[in-house]
């Protein structure tokens, strides 16, 4: 069974920790990580099924309307993205190198599993919130044409949403950058 993600953002932590309770009650979803995630912001993401997600992200977006900053349901989630996400996946440093930030941790997680399901490109690394302003990012490799499609893809995203900070394609990464990532 494929599960989902949900992913809600608010601007106060008294009311971040109860949303995360209101969400657990609200339907059967697991909790995947529920804390600050810088100053004055509170991040929850959630697993489950579709339905189960939907309801809880629903239930919570309109309950603390006034508190939220940002939130998605991904149903059917690339697998890299996930693995990403909790820090065990590891690609090759080769290739191009292609970066997307984002103003909010779901947002940053919805560009990344579109820019995976655009191209054939690796998630390099995806880093969400903590130590980042609260701010999201994902870095991919592979082909230049791919890494340049992918990024588009993510990118296009997130400025739809009003999410996009800014992003860079490299093409040929020089080889003291990428001692240093």
């Amino acid at each position: 069974m494929y599960k989902a993600i949900g992913v809600i953002e608010l601007k106060s932590i008294p009311k971040g920790v109860e949303a995360a309770d209101a969400a657990l009650k609200s339907a059967g979803v697991d909790m995947v990580s529920s804390h600050p995630s810088c100053p004055g912001k509170y991040e929850i993401i959630l697993s489950g099924s579709i339905s189960n997600i939907t309801a809880a992200v629903s239930h919570v977006t309109s309950k603390f309307e006034g508190f939220v900053i940002d939130s998605a349901v991904m149903g059917r989630i690339e697998e890299q993205v996930i693995s990403a996400l909790f820090g065990t996946h590891a690609a090759e440093r080769s290739g191009s190198l292609g970066l997307i930030e984002t103003y909010s941790a779901a947002s940053a997680i919805k560009a990344a599993d579109i820019a995976v399901k655009t191209a054939r490109v690796e998630i390099y690394d995806l880093r969400v919130s903590r130590g980042m302003g609260g701010k999201g990012i994902v870095m991919l490799t592979g082909d230049i044409g791919d890494v340049t499609a992918a990024v588009e893809a993510g990118a296009d995203y997130a400025q739809k949403e009003a999410m996009l900070s800014s992003y860079s394609i490299i093409a040929a990464p020089h080889e003291d950058l990428w001692n240093q990532m």
